[in-house]
């Protein structure tokens, strides 16, 4: 338990007496890149919105640290340093790359912080740093609403990380990217877990194996099977509700 991060304990959300997550109980180690699949419906999506606090759970909680954030507001659990990214990007389209991480940035966030922010030498270098990561540096002056579909995504990444969260949440962050762009986010998420956690559903399952070290599969809002990607790939069960023969 000393290298948990997260731990989702018997975790049951009910809307209107359906059951979107059944019981789910995973935990997530440190610095740990961990998989989430399952059929549409399945309850992942679910899951995120319960550790982020944007939905309470019927019953069970979800422990980050010493803290349950099934108890915690959402700005809270973003202080706490958990940060999520939703399916479709969410960037500001009339401002640079460069001003897009300078706004995420911690000191400049928000109106007030905006007013007073400086780009002092460690604030340009953590951006320098940042950018290069997302493969980005070329693009700083660039408004983000030029950029392609993939980069949008990989900036979205950078807003994150430039706010130093212990745990990320990805939700498919690959969707709509071009093969050389899925390929370049597999590297980068590999390299982002060598000193943070992350939780990513995805449905692309030559993208999954190029990333997992750890695969959860989901269905009907339960925990499915949890192993490695070869073990996943070999289970009956998952092979007959998601996989296929």
């Amino acid at each position: 338990m000393e290298n948990t991060i997260l731990s989702v304990e018997n975790l049951t959300v009910s809307f209107d007496g359906f059951q979107a997550v059944k019981d789910l109980s995973l935990s997530i180690d440190h610095n740990e890149l961990h998989v989430i699949i399952g059929p549409n419906g399945a309850g992942k999506t679910t899951l995120l919105d319960i550790i982020c606090g944007r939905t309470k759970p019927s019953a069970g909680r979800v422990m980050f640290g010493g803290t349950d954030l099934t108890k915690a507001a959402e700005y809270q659990i973003v202080r706490l340093g958990v940060a999520r990214k939703f399916q479709t990007p969410s960037t500001y389209e009339d401002l640079s790359v460069l001003e897009n991480l300078e706004i995420s940035f911690p000191r400049g966030r928000g109106v007030w912080g905006s007013l007073f922010f400086r780009r002092t030498r460690p604030v340009r270098d953590r951006i320098t740093e940042i950018a290069n990561q997302i493969f980005l540096f070329d693009e700083l002056d660039t408004k983000a609403g030029k950029l392609s579909h993939g980069q949008k995504q990989w900036l979205e990444i950078g807003m994150l990380l430039i706010q130093d969260p212990e745990l990320l949440l990805l939700d498919e962050p690959v969707a709509g990217m071009s093969p050389r762009e899925r390929e370049q986010t597999a590297v980068l998420l590999n390299q982002i877990s060598h000193g943070k956690s992350l939780i990513v559903i995805e449905h692309d399952m030559e993208f999954v194996k190029q990333i997992a070290r750890k695969v959860t599969v989901m269905h009907q809002g339960a925990l499915l099977c949890a192993g490695s990607i070869e073990q996943v790939q070999r289970n009956e069960r998952v092979i007959e509700v998601y996989l296929g023969a």
